[in-house]
């Protein structure tokens, strides 16, 4: 993130800029904040408090103009509640908050999704004539709950093309080329609660 001088580790043959001085006067994207070491957390919340950053094996901090855009997949306020994410940090970062739902709470996008990422892997694999879904794999794709969000549906469909035998992907197809990952839990508190979902 902050960069290094040269000889300031064993294998640091050159300066280096760090992350935060390579965005400058632009914006830097922090994916996961929510998994920053304690210690990380201090630096970071300095160099935003700051604007300037210390690269390793520097005696004067460097200024920095950078914006900040964090993704976490981690509940924050509940983190720094329980310790495990500094709050002065969270306040810093938190100025406009996203919630992205998970894809099973977004019924109408899956369908938009499917849609795209069949255009992707068409276009990028120069198939004629294009690959299309039957409807039992779009009605099966369109019901499962996407533990694994967008990603998960993403690679399910490029599996699903890599594998099929013809243009058209059947539900077997793509019931096969879904990964099923055991819950870490069987309780009945751990089953999501979605569309249809039985409470009997």
């Amino acid at each position: 993130l902050f960069g290094h001088k040269r000889g300031a580790f064993t294998g640091a043959d050159r300066d280096r800029d760090g992350h935060f001085k390579a965005a400058e006067g632009g914006t830097l994207f922090l994916d996961e904040i929510g998994d920053l070491p304690s210690d990380t957390q201090v630096r970071l919340l300095r160099a935003l408090q700051e604007k300037e950053v210390t690269p390793v094996g520097a005696s004067k901090p460097v200024k920095v103009d950078v914006r900040i855009i964090a993704a976490t997949h981690r509940d924050l306020q509940a983190d720094v509640t329980a310790g495990r994410f500094r709050e002065d940090l969270f306040h810093r970062l938190a100025v406009g908050i996203i919630h992205l739902p998970a894809l099973r709470e977004r019924d109408g996008d899956i369908e938009l999704l499917i849609d795209h990422f069949l255009d992707q892997l068409n276009a990028g694999a120069g198939f004629e004539p294009e690959v299309k879904l039957s409807l039992e794999a779009r009605n099966f794709l369109l019901a499962h709950p996407w533990p694994g969000n967008i990603r998960e549906l993403y690679h399910t469909l490029v599996r699903s093309v890599i594998w099929s035998d013809g243009d058209t992907i059947t539900g077997d197809e793509v019931r096969e080329a879904l990964l099923q990952v055991a819950p870490r839990s069987q309780g009945v508190l751990d089953r999501p609660l979605h569309k249809g979902f039985d409470l009997q």
